[in-house]
């Protein structure tokens, strides 16, 4: 092989090299494809945290504004690509999305990287498209009303069996801001003629039995927050035997549950 031979070898070496480069980076730096209605990445599920509100009863405009900020604080603690959902425990005592709000956060200014993205850009974006329209359905779910049924076992075992929600998902995270009252065939903390909720409610086996045998093993790994609201002459049950009542269902259920005030 002669020394042109030789440099005419390594010169296509050299363009088989940089066009190997061109290709690699076009595949790299090649944009992701997003959901256009959810904002979730096309060919991934997201981890997906629920704020569900009870509004089976009442509550004043301070818990009003109170559960509002505690949205807003959930938002603010999602991780880009994370999505959100709202749901509300209505009148008619079903779960309803509100406005049909359950997107992922594309990302605020903040959230980015300045060398390889324009923040104001990406703030833009973020509020016309997440922030405006979490706004708009707040108005909404802070609404108060009232219901005769409080079906909220059964409301969230219908939540862990929708596809976007089901165990397939990663993450799986629900904030319950509730009064944790329940009032459904499966069982009722109501009728305190009959004694103390023990004499009340089935065992917590037989509770977690029967959600078992309508909806599957649906909210097992699920992480609970329960952001307990105050009922006057129920708060010493609510902050006692019904929530030990409770954390023995949720743990049969294979829930993680813990308890906050709102």
């Amino acid at each position: 092989m002669t020394g042109r031979d030789a440099l005419g070898i390594f010169n296509l070496l050299i363009v088989a090299a940089v066009l190997a480069g061109i290709s690699y980076a076009a595949f790299v730096l090649k944009p992701p494809v997003y959901d256009s209605q959810t904002l979730c990445l096309a060919d991934a599920t997201p981890p997906h945290r629920a704020v569900v509100i009870d509004k089976t009863d009442l509550y004043s405009p301070e818990q009003a504004n109170a559960i509002a900020g505690l949205i807003l604080a959930q938002r603010d603690q999602l991780a880009v690509g994370e999505r959100l959902s709202l749901y509300e425990l209505n009148e008619s005592g079903q779960l309803r999305n509100t406005n049909s709000f359950s997107l992922c956060n594309p990302g605020a200014g903040e959230q980015v990287n300045p060398l390889y993205r324009n923040p104001d850009r990406v703030q833009a974006r973020y509020t016309a498209l997440f922030s405006e329209p979490l706004d708009r359905a707040l108005a909404d779910l802070v609404l108060p009303k009232d219901a005769p049924n409080s079906p909220i076992i059964e409301a969230l075992a219908r939540l862990g069996q929708d596809p976007s929600f089901d165990r397939s998902v990663p993450g799986r995270r629900i904030i319950l801001v509730s009064d944790m009252l329940q009032n459904s065939e499966v069982f009722s903390v109501y009728r305190r003629r009959l004694g103390s909720l023990a004499a009340r409610v089935p065992e917590a086996g037989v509770v977690a039995d029967a959600i078992r045998e309508t909806y599957g093993d649906s909210l097992r790994g699920v992480r609970l927050d329960i952001v307990l609201i105050p009922r006057g002459q129920w708060e010493a049950e609510q902050h006692g035997d019904l929530m030990r009542y409770w954390d023995q269902v949720f743990r049969i259920l294979g829930v993680e549950a813990s308890w906050h005030e709102l």
